[in-house]
This record gives C-alpha cells, sequence and structure tokens, in this order.
C-alpha cells in the first residue's frame, strides 16, 4: 500500500510540473509574437538602411520620439538668418533716423538684410533644404551655414562699429525729445499763466473793493462833512497847470496826484480834473476830502456830468448799445473754453468803457483851457512836470514820446494794413507813441477837428476791421500828422510787463507808466518795480490800513 501511495503521489506530481511548463512557454510565445505584431504595426520595416550619397538617412518615428538631426540643424539655422534680419533692419531704421552716414551705412544695413534674405531664396537651397520632401542633403546645409556663418559674423562687426555712435546719438535724440516735451510743458504754463494774468488784470482785487465800501460807508456815516464844494475859478484859468485823470480806482488816482504834487515846484499851480463812473464817484470825493492835497487844486465829477456825452454824438457809446458788440465783449463762453489769451484781450471790456475813450473829447470837456496834460492812473511822476505847457509843439496837436523801439513798433504794428483804406493813408513805419503821458494842445486840436476825425474812424471801425481794440489805434489814426516827438526821458512804459528796463533808464524818467496786465495795485505785480509806487500810497490813511494794500 505504501509503495502504490508513493507511486501514485511521484506521477501526478511530474503532470503538474509538465503543465506548469507548457503554459509559461506558451505565455512566452504570445509576448513575443504581441511585440513582432507591434513593431510591425508602428515602425516602418525597412529591409535594409537607405543611402543617398552614401550618408545614412534616419526617419522620424510614428510617435515623434525621435527628431531628424538635420532638420534640427536647419532650423537653427533659419532663426539665426531672421534674427540677425530683423537686427540689421533695427539699426538700418535707427541710421535712417540719425541721418549718420545716410549713403554708406545705410545701404550696407539695407544691403546686409537683402543678402540675408536672399540667401534663404536660392534656388540650390530651396530644392535641397527646405521644399524637398524626402531626405536632406547633408552638403547643402553645411554649405548654407557656413554662408550664414559669414554672414552673421559680418553683420556683428558692422553693428559693432556702428553701435557706439548709435547709442551717444539715441542718448541726443532722448534729449532732444525730452527738451521737446518740456518746451511744450513750458509753451502750456505760459499760456496758462498769461490766461490767469488776464483775469487778474481784468478783476477788482479785494483790497481796492474793500477801499471803495469804506469810503462809500463813511460818506453814508456822515453825509454833512461831504458836501460838495462850489467850483473853484482855478478849474478854469488857463495860466495854471492842469491835469486829465479819468479812472474808477480810487487808489491809482491818489497815486497820480501824490506823486505830481510831491515833485513839483510850484504845487498851488497845479490843477487836478478827475472824472470817475457814477458808482465810484462817492468814494473818490471822499478820498480827497479826508486827505486834502494841499494848495493843489482838484475837481472830480462822474462821466454823467459832461451832457454832450450821448450815444447819438459819441460813437463808443452807440456802439455799446449794438447786440452783436455786447455779445462780443461781455460774453466769455468761448474764451474761458479756449484759453485764448488774445481772444481774451481783445474782448476786455475796458476797450469801449467810455471811460477809456473821455480823452478824445478834452477840448469840449474843458472848453476855456488851452493845454492839459493827460496822465492814465497807471502812471508816477517822479519830477516835475510844468516844463512841457512851455515846449514849442510847432502846431501840432499832441506831444507824445516816440516808440520805434523795443517791443514797440511803427504803425503797421496797432493798425489792419490789410485794409485799403488804411494802406491809402498811413506808412505802416512811421512810429507809433504811447498814450498815458501826452500834452495836448486844444486850441490846436479845436483848429484841426480832431475829435471828427476821431468819430470817423471811430465810425469805420465798428466792425473791429481796422484794428482789434483799445484806443491807442484810435489815437495814432486820429492825431497821424499832428503829434510832436518827445525826448524819451519823459516818458518810459513797460512796467506792466518788461522785467528787464534798465533802473537808470527808470529813474532818469519824469513819468513811469505801469501799462500791460501786472499793475502795481495787483498781487501779479513785479516786484522789483513795486516800491516806485507804492512809496506814494498814503499808508497812514486808515482805510487803505483796514483794507491791507500789503505795504
Amino acid at each position: 500500500m505504501a509503495v502504490a501511495f508513493r507511486s501514485g503521489r511521484g506521477g501526478g506530481g511530474s503532470t503538474l510540473r509538465n503543465l506548469f511548463k507548457y503554459r509559461v512557454f506558451a505565455s512566452a510565445m504570445f509576448t513575443l509574437l504581441f511585440i513582432v505584431t507591434l513593431s510591425v504595426l508602428f515602425s516602418s520595416h525597412p529591409s535594409q538602411h537607405e543611402h543617398t550619397n552614401g550618408n545614412a538617412y534616419i526617419h522620424w518615428s510614428v510617435l515623434g520620439l525621435r527628431p531628424d538631426p538635420l532638420k534640427t540643424r536647419l532650423d537653427l539655422v533659419t532663426k539665426q538668418v531672421n534674427d540677425h534680419i530683423a537686427l540689421v533692419n533695427a539699426y538700418a531704421a535707427y541710421a535712417r533716423k540719425f541721418k549718420l552716414e545716410i549713403s554708406k551705412q545705410l545701404k550696407m544695413f539695407e544691403d546686409l538684410a537683402k543678402t540675408f534674405s536672399d540667401l534663404q531664396s536660392k534656388p540650390t537651397y530651396r530644392t535641397a533644404l527646405f521644399d524637398t520632401d524626402g531626405p536632406m542633403d547633408e552638403d547643402s546645409l553645411r554649405q548654407f551655414e557656413k554662408e550664414v556663418k559669414d554672414k552673421v559674423k559680418f553683420a556683428r562687426l558692422l553693428i559693432s562699429d556702428s553701435k557706439e555712435s548709435y547709442d551717444n546719438q539715441l542718448k541726443i535724440q532722448k534729449l532732444k525729445d525730452t527738451i521737446f516735451s518740456v518746451n511744450e510743458l513750458f509753451v502750456k504754463a505760459k499760456k496758462n499763466g498769461a490766461f490767469a494774468s488776464s483775469i487778474a488784470a481784468k478783476s477788482t482785487p479785494k483790497s481796492l473793493h474793500c477801499l471803495a465800501m469804506r469810503l462809500m460807508e463813511e460818506r453814508i456815516s456822515h453825509p454833512e462833512k461831504y458836501r460838495d464844494d462850489d467850483p473853484k475859478p482855478e478849474f478854469e484859468d488857463p495860466t495854471l497847470y492842469h491835469y486829465a485823470i479819468f479812472s474808477d480806482n480810487v487808489i491809482a488816482v491818489s497815486v497820480v496826484v501824490s506823486s505830481v504834487i510831491k515833485n513839483a515846484k510850484e504845487p498851488w499851480k497845479h490843477v487836478f480834473h478827475v472824472v470817475t463812473d457814477r458808482m465810484n464817484l462817492a468814494a473818490m470825493k471822499v478820498w480827497f476830502k479826508m486827505r486834502p492835497i494841499g494848495e493843489a487844486h482838484i475837481e472830480i465829477k462822474s462821466v454823467e456830468d459832461f451832457k454832450f456825452l450821448k450815444s447819438s454824438y459819441v460813437p463808443v457809446l452807440r456802439q455799446l448799445e449794438s447786440v452783436n458788440l455786447q455779445n462780443f465783449y461781455f460774453q466769455n463762453r468761448a474764451e474761458n473754453a479756449t484759453k485764448d489769451v488774445n481772444n481774451m484781450k481783445f474782448r476786455n471790456p475796458k476797450y469801449v468803457s467810455i471811460l477809456n475813450h473821455l480823452r478824445f473829447y478834452l477840448p469840449e470837456m474843458y472848453p476855456r483851457l488851452h493845454r492839459i496834460l493827460f496822465l492814465d492812473d497807471d502812471v508816477v511822476v517822479q519830477k516835475d512836470l510844468t516844463a512841457l505847457w512851455s515846449i514849442d509843439m510847432d502846431g501840432k496837436v499832441n506831444g507824445a514820446v516816440d516808440m520805434c523801439f523795443g517791443s514797440f513798433h511803427g504803425y503797421v504794428q496797432y493798425l489792419n494794413f490789410s485794409h485799403p483804406l488804411i494802406r491809402e493813408k498811413f506808412n505802416p513805419k512811421a512810429c507809433a507813441w504811447a498814450f498815458g503821458m501826452n500834452i495836448f494842445d486844444l486850441d490846436a486840436w479845436r483848429r484841426e477837428k480832431c475829435t471828427e476825425q476821431y468819430h470817423y474812424w471811430q465810425n469805420l471801425n465798428d466792425d473791429r476791421s481796422l484794428w482789434k481794440l483799445g484806443t491807442l489805434p484810435a489815437g495814432l489814426a486820429t492825431f497821424y500828422s499832428t503829434t510832436k516827438s518827445l525826448d524819451k526821458s519823459w516818458h518810459v512804459v513797460g512796467l506792466g510787463y518788461n522785467p528787464s528796463i534798465s533802473m537808470n533808464e527808470i529813474h532818469n524818467a519824469a513819468v513811469i507808466h505801469f501799462n500791460g496786465n501786472m499793475k502795481p495795485w495787483l498781487d501779479i505785480a513785479m516786484t522789483q518795480y513795486k516800491e516806485l509806487w507804492t512809496k506814494y500810497i498814503d499808508s497812514g490813511m486808515e482805510f487803505v490800513q483796514m483794507c491791507n494794500f500789503g505795504m
């Protein structure tokens, strides 16, 4: 039994072992067959290595895992060509911009860029490298690489030689661009400053408004102290020295009168005719009641006191009734929108103010006088002026200082010589003269009928076609052939806009004129000149102290 059991056990184990070996063998065979099948499916199965010109050609696999090394080399070389084409084109653009050796360097860069482009377009390279579907020609690729290398070497050498000068020129160009940008900002700031200055010049400063209100309050509080005096005979005495001052600015008139009196040798012989508007009449009278001018004489009137000044007679008053002119001067929407300083200057209503045009009616306002000195309210008198009344006028009407120097020019600067009438009547090179300190021979004025001449020109300029603004062009037209030139030391102008006037010239002048926007009573006044005006202010006057004129 024992023997039989052992024999049966031993036969069964052998059978199991044989079965296991068979399964392993079958699995191995199936695995090998699977691998072979995959190889057949996913490879090109060349029967042998293909040869082209004796060189092995290696295919890309279907899975894209093995790149063609010749193709990679070609891509790298092509990228290098394209990069250097862009580089030489950039330097060609610099050469064109800076205009450096324009006939040489620019041509070299442009030729080099064309050479790079032509290199890729050669038929031999197109056929062997770029347009082929078959194996790539390694000899052609090697030759292509050599030519590219030579061109790249030349390009880098050319760029190296040019780079330093281009870098310097680039810095210069950047500096020019910066200067241009700063200049643009400067011009813009200058325009804005001029615009703000024009606004300030047209506005009434707080201190001036305060002074007028304080003086009015004083008049209302003490009416008995400020009754009008009877006219003095001196007001019509032709043997005295008469001045005409037309203004609505109390402090400015006080400075003019004070400066005349303080420098006059015989102040009792001086008579001041001040004319203002109705609104400032009471304030002007109170000031000179509170601060009398000593032995000199002063007459204060309003425009309304001169009954002949009606729109039927005075062109400016008639023009002010025009809707178009009112819109032009008093509607500021366009100028505020554009900030056009010149437009704003031309539209300043002061140029059509009757106070500004009263100077053309002096003979009718003062019929008993033979001579009168007209003074603007922005002047300061520094010397005795009585010699002006003894000047030989040679039959002329207006004695004034010529302004054919500096920023002033001839008539062409003020009148429109494109207008045929202006061209016919006036010489564009004739010397302009200054309004602001003018000695007028009223007898000669009446004889020459200058007021009628003024009316003629003012009526013609109803549409502003002869001149744009102001009383100076009207005066130049009216007194064209009747003006006598005075010595320049009598009248120095420009203290309201010109910071470079010689102080020697100013100190030697009989009259200095703050014409321009920077009036001495404004915050925008030029500090180097302001003391010449403020020293004549009555700083002890209580209302001046209360209204803070910045003394």
